[in-house]
């Protein structure tokens, strides 16, 4: 099975750079965006074969989730059922026989960290959230998490280490997942792997020069491992300032 997920910072934007040639392409069996920025009606994607799934923040052009899925989910559900949380589209969970499937856009701290602890909070309530699915069955999961774990996870480790993204609780808090029971599959397969990264600002030419931060990921739960194939990061697809993120599972 192959699994696709992209940040497109605006699909009304990126559908006009050729989102739905890289959709069809791929041929992915489910297909995830965050950063949809749009409202109910704004835009329909005529995806054949696929079911729709999304989550609309409240606040227009702003934040957002979609899944599409060529299995249809055994149930499907939006947020994380705490009202905090689920007013900005940023989870979607599938159901499926042998595993859950989660796209999520995970809050930025912002600048001056002005969101950290509520950033803080979300963690928390994320992990808690995966564990209570993990009792029923495995948890796969995918999105932009807005970390960059480990040094080698973005360009510039040093001059970015208090800045939202790589602060040191955004990093222990990922820590902590990891140590809960979740791999992150690129480094699973690539652990020493530099210079590899998913987003880059629009400014200063940072994707022309590759100064970049990899803080988009496919998660899964440990019991998961074995069913592993290969994590890719699809650096030449444009359309976002993120790129494509992809799992491959037996």
């Amino acid at each position: 099975m192959k699994f696709i997920s992209w940040n497109v910072n605006g699909i009304r934007a990126c559908a006009g750079k050729g989102f739905m040639d890289f959709f069809q392409e791929t041929d992915a069996d489910i297909f995830c965006i965050q950063e949809t920025k749009m409202q109910e009606g704004q835009l329909e994607l005529d995806t054949p074969g696929y079911h729709q799934y999304w989550n609309y923040a409240k606040k227009k052009g702003y934040s957002g989730t979609a899944i599409f899925t060529k299995q249809e989910p055994i149930s499907v559900s939006y947020g994380l059922g705490i009202e905090e949380h689920d007013q900005e589209g940023r989870v979607i969970t599938l159901e499926f026989e042998d595993f859950y499937f989660i796209t999520v856009y995970t809050p930025n701290s912002q600048s001056e960290l002005a969101r950290l602890d509520y950033r803080m909070k979300w963690e928390e309530d994320f992990l808690t959230y995966l564990k209570k699915l993990e009792e029923t069955k495995p948890v796969i999961f995918c999105g932009d998490l807005n970390v960059a774990h480990t040094e080698i996870d973005l360009k510039n480790p040093k001059t970015n280490r208090k800045n939202a993204g790589f602060t040191d609780e955004e990093r222990q808090k990922f820590t902590e997942l990891l140590n809960a029971g979740f791999v992150d599959t690129f480094r699973y397969f690539y652990p020493e792997q530099t210079g590899i990264y998913s987003w880059w600002s629009y400014r200063f030419s940072a994707r022309a020069k590759n100064a970049g931060w990899r803080i988009d990921y496919f998660c899964v739960s440990e019991s998961l491992k074995d069913r592993l194939e290969d994590a890719k990061i699809l650096t030449d697809i444009m359309g976002s300032d993120h790129c494509p993120v992809e799992l491959d599972i037996k």
